[in-house]
């Protein structure tokens, strides 16, 4: 288990939502098969675009918080940093 910042999008430049995880795969897992109901349901938000490690959980939040209120152009610019095509990362998640 490794704390993680996450963002899901529906498309590529479709519906964004940034969120953090103690364990990223099983909450890739319960999204990816809609165990969640809420917004990322709804919206069928579950493409894994980017996410980031870290050691604690504390860290993670402290990291996230202030994403929330980024302006869209700022989250796509992270997005594209590492993931230009917006790929599923969710099929290459080797790293956790």
């Amino acid at each position: 288990m490794q704390p993680a910042v996450y963002i899901l999008a529906s498309k590529k430049d479709g519906v964004i939502f940034i969120g953090v995880a103690n364990h990223l795969p099983l909450r890739m897992i319960q999204h990816k098969t809609n165990f969640i109901l809420g917004f990322t349901h709804s919206y069928n938000v579950n493409r894994l675009v980017y996410y980031k490690l870290f050691k604690t959980s504390e860290e993670a939040i402290a990291w996230q918080k202030p994403m929330r209120t980024w302006q869209r152009e700022w989250t796509i610019d992270l997005i594209e940093q590492k993931n230009k095509e917006w790929k599923d990362l969710y099929l290459e998640m080797d790293d956790l």
